[in-house]
């Protein structure tokens, strides 16, 4: 089966889509994005309803036009094949896609079938991120997870059995986490065939169960970034973002497209998307946004226009994020000469070891990266 379409491209400017998949098997008691754990009914009954969302699409601008596509969660591996077809035949009626898009899933090991797999690599999908989090299974068990340390060694040897790009989210912080653990962690993917790592410090979010109550001995974060900087750098992976590391050129380009400030579509409950101007917001409720669609009303929760300096700076804490930087000259014929001043105004007073030897750039070192939140601080308006 090719699900190629082809029709004609629209004389539109590429975008990027988000589509959210709001179900997971469990709730882990760190994360704070929306899912719900489903039936058989709610799949079918949020699949028409994202049907219809994007109906509103249509009705509103011409066939967009895609540079990439990223479908995540929530767990997208908790579709059926049967219910991935759809979602297929529905994204492949409403949009264009690039010849060279990327097309990126978010899978679980536990709920990744090698028929996800063989549907993927026949459609689009060129990466998968892999929620991995840790190879150690006592940190999985602390977590949660609904996965073993085996179950996502599996998993990755069939995403790269594919010949699908492979890419693992791992979580540091965790409740008595050890270093030497993470360090195998890292080494063990690697050694798996990942080509792109997304790294990410436990945090405790309102309205979780970690958040509301708090876990004992939880593994003070920094040494285990500086290692990840370090181990990573050594075995040929870039950093090109705050948690991201990658093989040379093999970035997540969805990804880029967020912290560059491109405009990107958003579908499905607690969705986010950017038209280069206006931010909005999905409503987070599955019975709410399919009760909105089925009226005939968008489900948008909440939207806000960025402008003037609030909108420049809110850009160059994203740019920061990236080991490009700032690019002083388009800076300045965006925004002008005095908003360039405020924001160098802003960094003024930083120890110049936080950013790197970059002409005609303002970016970030490793050293920088390591103290990003209190960086971008001074940026806020």
């Amino acid at each position: 089966m090719r699900r190629r379409n082809n029709t004609r491209l629209e004389p539109t400017s590429p975008v990027s889509l988000y589509v959210h998949i709001p179900f997971c098997r469990s709730k882990c008691p760190y994360c704070a994005f929306y899912s719900v754990i489903p039936t058989p009914v709610e799949v079918t009954a949020f699949l028409e309803a994202l049907e219809g969302e994007i109906g509103f699409l249509s009705k509103s601008s011409d066939r967009p036009l895609l540079r990439t596509a990223y479908i995540g969660g929530g767990t997208p591996t908790l579709l059926s094949p049967a219910d991935w077809e759809r979602l297929i035949t529905v994204l492949e009626s409403a949009f264009s896609f690039l010849p060279t898009a990327e097309v990126t899933v978010e899978a679980n090991p536990g709920s990744l079938a090698r028929e996800h797999l063989a549907l993927w690599k026949d459609w689009r999908v060129s990466r998968v991120s892999l929620g991995v989090q840790s190879l150690q299974d006592e940190d999985l068990l602390a977590m949660g997870r609904p996965h073993d340390s085996r179950q996502a060694l599996e998993s990755m040897a069939e995403i790269k059995g594919k010949g699908l790009s492979l890419s693992v989210d791992l979580l540091f912080g965790l409740p008595a986490q050890k270093l030497q653990g993470w360090s195998d962690t890292l080494r063990r993917v690697l050694d798996e065939g990942a080509e792109h790592l997304s790294i990410y410090e436990l945090t405790l979010e309102d309205g979780t169960p970690w958040g509301r109550h708090p876990p004992r001995d939880l593994a003070a974060g920094y040494p285990f970034y500086r290692w990840a900087q370090y181990y990573l750098e050594k075995k040929g992976l870039l950093q090109y973002e705050i948690a991201s590391f990658s093989k040379p050129r093999r970035w997540c380009r969805h990804n880029v497209a967020y912290w560059s400030g491109a405009p990107f579509l958003g579908i499905g409950p607690s969705a986010w998307g950017y038209d280069g101007t206006v931010r909005t917001g999905n409503v987070a409720d599955l019975e709410r946004y399919r009760w909105l669609i089925e009226k005939g009303i968008r489900p948008t929760l909440f939207s806000e226009r960025l402008e003037g300096k609030r909108r420049a700076f809110e850009l160059s804490v994203l740019a920061l994020r990236t080991r490009w930087g700032i690019r002083i000259q388009e800076y300045r014929r965006l925004w002008g000469d005095q908003m360039l001043k405020d924001l160098q105004d802003s960094l003024e007073g930083l120890p110049p070891c936080l950013f790197r030897k970059a002409p005609g750039r303002i970016a970030l070192s490793k050293q920088g990266m390591r103290v990003g939140n209190t960086i971008w601080e001074r940026l806020v308006p």
